[in-house]
């Protein structure tokens, strides 16, 4: 029999932040990028037993398991307990196109009453309130690496970015936060 590699999180045991924002890496997670026509929206959700947001900026939710906006027809879909989103979708019977993207993606948890001015030193979008609720999610840019932000509370987002720029994003965000807890 092969030996088999277990792949160790890339941000395992990572932590930092300051006394405004604390950053944490997120458990590991199933992630799905998912697109379809607007016909098999339905079926999908079924499927995926959520309702797949079909507007900018919005997610749905269902226990451990989100299904972010990021295109009139593409979502990321994140399993936050694991659950086989593969084997969810194959008997969807519409169309559909779904990708493993579990390996690819690693989660930066941003929280604190700073979490928001903290993001905002390398995003360029306004993530106050008003204009980013919770429940917001977008795909956007966090310095010079692509992101998909999803903000979970009030003083709470999640970063998904690539694990190629995990390094990059998280010590982007440390640097951010000690001037947030200033």
């Amino acid at each position: 029999m092969a030996d088999v590699a277990i792949r160790k999180p890339v941000l395992a045991g990572r932590l930092g932040g300051s006394a405004a924002v604390r950053l944490t890496t997120a458990p590991t997670a199933s992630r799905v990028a998912l697109r379809a026509p607007a016909e098999s929206r339905a079926a999908l959700s079924s499927a995926l037993g959520l309702t797949l947001p079909d507007a900018p900026k919005t997610s749905g939710r269902a226990g451990a398991r989100s299904a972010l906006w990021i295109g009139p027809d593409e979502w990321l879909v994140i399993d936050e307990a694991g659950a086989d989103l593969m084997a969810a979708l194959s008997d969807a019977g519409t169309l559909h196109s779904a990708t493993d993207v579990s390996h690819r993606n690693v989660a930066i948890i941003v929280s604190g009453p700073g979490a928001e001015a903290t993001l905002s030193a390398g995003c360029p979008q306004d993530l106050s309130l008003s204009s980013f609720p919770i429940g917001a999610a977008s795909r956007t840019i966090f310095g010079k690496a692509e992101i998909v932000l999803f903000r979970t509370e009030e003083d709470t987002f999640r970063v998904e970015c690539w694990r190629s720029f995990s390094d990059y994003v998280f010590g982007l965000l440390n640097e951010a936060a000690e001037d947030a807890g200033h």
